[in-house]
């Protein structure tokens, strides 16, 4: 994999985008997109919005095929653990708040949440596919500019920048998932009233 990220990242924004749709695609290398894009911008800071558009291309991509996998096969594996009891309340709590359950771990350059897990889950629970995607870009967005700024302007001190500063995303992660979950609650109960 490190032979990979070399070579992409001799390509430049193309390889970021190459690596993108690997990761988009399900295969796993935490952080390695974010790690090239960084790596990229570090390199040619000119190239600083090109390379945040084309990981977020490249992530969309990925996508598609990752959400036509789990969604065809996914929900087979998931009945069998959420057809009854626990499985089926989880199940119904999953789907209310699933959008945030992917969205938060999306935004954030560091995994703390297992993102791949929510993300087969919504799929296996064919959530839409609009919706699972325009998630997916909301997330990707802010999390691929804010990672091409750092590599453009902090160049090498960028990653040990974001890694001194995990607490706070995860104070962030708490505080977002939160604020959608009360927002999403308190809008399922104006629509009931």
């Amino acid at each position: 994999m490190r032979h990979l990220k070399d070579v992409l990242l001799a390509w430049g924004p193309a390889g970021i985008f190459v690596f993108a749709v690997i990761d988009g695609a399900g295969v796993p290398n935490p952080g390695g997109t974010d790690l090239l894009l960084i790596a990229v911008t570090i390199a040619q800071p000119s190239s600083m919005v090109l390379a945040a558009g084309l990981a977020v291309l490249g992530a969309l991509v990925g996508s598609v095929i990752f959400y036509e996998i789990f969604s065809r096969g996914g929900e087979r594996l998931l009945s069998r653990y959420t057809s009854s009891g626990r499985g089926l309340r989880f199940r119904a709590w999953f789907l209310r708040y699933v959008l945030i359950t992917v969205f938060v771990p999306a935004l954030l350059p560091i995994p703390i949440l297992p993102f791949k897990l929510f993300a087969a889950s919504a799929c296996a629970m064919r959530v839409g596919r609009v919706r699972f995607l325009l998630v997916i870009l909301a997330g990707r967005i802010p999390r691929y500019l804010g990672l091409a700024y750092l590599g453009a302007t902090l160049g090498e001190k960028s990653w040990p920048w974001v890694q001194a500063h995990i607490w706070l995303f995860a104070v962030i992660a708490a505080a977002l998932f939160l604020g959608l979950y009360f927002a999403v609650r308190l809008t399922s109960k104006t629509r009931v009233a």
